[in-house]
């Protein structure tokens, strides 16, 4: 894990080269998402098509040449009983986080690259090529923390960069986030102790980027998640200033990654992702 802990140059390039990578997987996203694609089910039900494999291979690629120390859970590798062995610090990869979206051909899905150490996502970029709108936060190690961005893609290339952070909740009420796909009975209920003035519904990480980028508040999820579904986004809202915790306890999420882990273990608990501990029912 030397290529991490360099000088702050070198690590700055580094998340430039994540955030191109990004970038770089959605573009080929987005070659499929301009054709006749169709969809196939996988053993857990869920779509995949050959968008998630196109942009998994690019990120794989790329990683491994620029961090060949460190080890990736990529999706669709985990799906195809690729999963190494555990570690401190790993890369967790959704190459296209809300397939379904992307089959409703919606915008509503994102490219999800982050980095875990010591159980905390210490970066993370989310990027939604459809939308031309991506997200980072967090450092790398080795670097300094910078808080959390936004920025557009125009022709592959991010211009109008601005810093975001979680906003003040307003007085009139929360804006509350949930699943466009996979809204359950009990995140429904929860939202429904809260002072909600609106329910936004959106897919993918996109609703953790919102949290994050003060257009909501508050995002519960109580419905399965798996780790890489909402590292990157985790990563970002922690950067911002906000906090995801486990639903049950409040305390902060913790992603591991033991030996022997198979894909059952990456599944994710309840979780709420929120600007301020203090709007948790």
């Amino acid at each position: 894990m030397s290529d991490l802990m360099q000088t702050a140059g070198t690590v700055d390039a580094q998340v430039n080269n994540l955030l191109n990578l990004a970038v770089a997987a959605g573009a080929e996203i987005l070659k499929v998402y301009a054709e006749d694609f169709s969809a196939s089910v996988k053993g857990d039900g869920s779509p995949v098509t050959v968008a998630d494999q196109a942009a998994e291979d690019v990120i794989l690629k790329d990683l491994a040449n620029h961090f060949p120390d460190v080890p990736v859970v990529a999706e669709e590798s985990v799906e195809a009983g690729q999963l190494p062995e555990g570690g401190a610090r790993y890369f967790l990869v959704d190459p296209l986080d809300g397939t379904k979206e992307f089959v409703k051909r919606n915008g509503e899905f994102t490219v999800n690259i982050a980095l875990i150490d010591q159980g905390k996502p210490v970066f993370g970029v989310v990027y939604a090529p459809a939308l031309k709108e991506i997200y980072w936060g967090g450092a790398l190690p080795g670097g300094e923390e910078q808080g959390a961005f936004q920025g557009q893609v125009t022709d592959c290339e991010i211009t109008d960069v601005k810093k975001i952070s979680v906003r003040k909740p307003p007085e009139a009420g929360l804006s509350v986030l949930a699943s466009r796909s996979h809204l359950s009975e009990e995140t429904e209920a929860l939202i429904a102790k809260l002072n909600v003035a609106e329910k936004i519904c959106v897919g993918s990480s996109l609703k953790l980027c919102w949290v994050a980028a003060g257009r909501a508040d508050l995002y519960p999820r109580m419905a399965p998640t798996m780790q890489w579904d909402i590292a990157a986004g985790d990563a970002i809202v922690r950067a911002a200033g906000g906090r995801v915790v486990f639903a049950k306890t409040g305390k902060n999420f913790v992603y591991k990654l033991g030996e022997g882990a198979i894909k059952d273990d990456l599944r994710n608990p309840h979780f709420i992702a929120v600007s301020d501990l203090a709007l948790l029912p």
